[in-house]
């Protein structure tokens, strides 16, 4: 499996951006795809990830009510729409897929076994 992610960039505090993530290759019989990020200095965390199915979301408390993330099924693409941003925000965003991951691991960066490159998020205050 290949994930392409894009669209990240340098944004000012209170601004948006929207995140995609293009996958391709093998077929996953029950799909999960999630972001995780990785500020200078501290551990990568989760974001936020959606079963592809089901469309069960999940997301991280520090992001919740600002960012969503959606799937697209015709174009195998998952993408977060990330507003409100704040400077602690700023990271490298990654994007991942596991296949048949339950509810209750998808915060688990181990849950996933294919990661994209990341994209780099600046928020300037």
């Amino acid at each position: 499996v290949q994930l392409q992610a894009s669209g990240g960039g340098l944004v000012q505090a209170g601004g948006s951006l929207r995140l995609s993530c293009a996958a391709s290759g093998r077929t996953f019989s029950n799909p999960v795809m999630g972001w995780f990020r990785q500020a200078p200095g501290k551990e990568r965390e989760f974001v936020a990830a959606v079963r592809w199915r089901l469309g069960n979301t999940v997301y991280a408390d520090s992001v919740k009510g600002r960012f969503t993330i959606s799937r697209d099924n015709a174009k195998n693409t998952v993408s977060l729409q990330m507003n409100s941003l704040k400077p602690e925000d700023t990271a490298v965003y990654y994007c991942a897929a596991g296949d048949g991951i339950i509810l209750s691991m998808m915060r688990l960066e181990r849950a996933y076994n294919y990661w994209g490159q990341g994209t780099q998020v600046t928020v300037s205050s």
